[in-house]
């Protein structure tokens, strides 16, 4: 949950209880359908759409709802219109947070968005408020059992990735947006599995928070947006230890 925190992210995602599973199928079918809007509905031919049905089978998700929801976006059966916006905003503390929407109807998701904003104490922005202060770029997170350094920097960035970052969860591959779907492919190619794989915003800069107080203010935004049933995705610039974090859900 903590925005610094990608990993944290993934056990979170990985660990998400039966009540909220029917959110998640929604978020990925939504994201599947927009997927293959774009770049077609045979996923070997469309690398988001791969990474995508992997996510999803992941998540237990059917596959008649993975069907669906592709048809749905080449045409083949009808559906709602979907549109994707991208909110901008500060939270507790001067945190900065980007919302990545999916909807059917574009009043509705801004009125619930700066809703959230405004009952967590924080304040929705312009277009570009805190852009500046993340990367946009295409992002796969590798558990370190998965492959090696060597073997990772070779093959990522033979395929156009900028950089490969390590840490103590694992491997982190930084690429253009434009590059996403050449890296995935090569990752598939050699069989390593992403943990998560997605077009990111990565904080350039953090906000420390080690004052539980304030952590629980963040924490109550995250969980505001993400109740939500348009957003997507929900990217943020604090450093909270999982301590800290842990002691503020408590």
């Amino acid at each position: 949950m903590a925005g610094h925190n990608k990993w944290s992210k993934v056990k979170r995602a990985k660990a998400v209880t039966d009540s909220r599973r029917g959110k998640v199928f929604s978020r990925l079918s939504r994201d599947i359908t927009l997927a293959a809007k774009a770049g077609g509905g045979d996923p070997e031919g469309n690398a988001r759409l791969r990474t995508l049905i992997v996510k999803a089978r992941d998540a237990n998700m059917p596959a008649d709802n993975v069907a669906r929801a592709i048809k749905k976006g080449t045409g083949e059966l009808p559906g709602v219109v979907f549109e994707e916006i991208t909110y901008e905003g500060y939270g507790p503390g001067g945190v900065a947070f980007i919302v990545k929407v999916t909807t059917d109807n574009k009043q509705r998701a801004a009125q619930e968005v700066r809703s959230a904003f405004s009952h967590s104490g924080g304040n929705l922005g312009t277009t570009g408020a805190v852009a500046f202060q993340f990367l946009h770029a295409g992002q796969f997170l590798i558990a370190k059992e998965r492959t090696t350094e060597d073997a990772l920097l070779e093959i990522a960035l033979e395929a156009g990735a900028d950089d490969v970052v390590t840490s103590e969860d694992g491997f982190e591959v930084r690429c253009n947006i434009h590059a996403f779907d050449k890296v995935a492919q090569a990752l598939e190619k050699k069989g390593i599995k992403s943990d998560n794989a997605e077009i990111a915003y990565i904080p350039m800069t953090t906000i420390p928070v080690s004052d539980v107080n304030a952590a629980r203010a963040i924490l109550k935004l995250h969980d505001a947006l993400e109740e939500l049933d348009d957003v997507q995705t929900v990217f943020s610039n604090e450093e909270m230890d999982d301590a800290v974090a842990e002691a503020a859900q408590g």
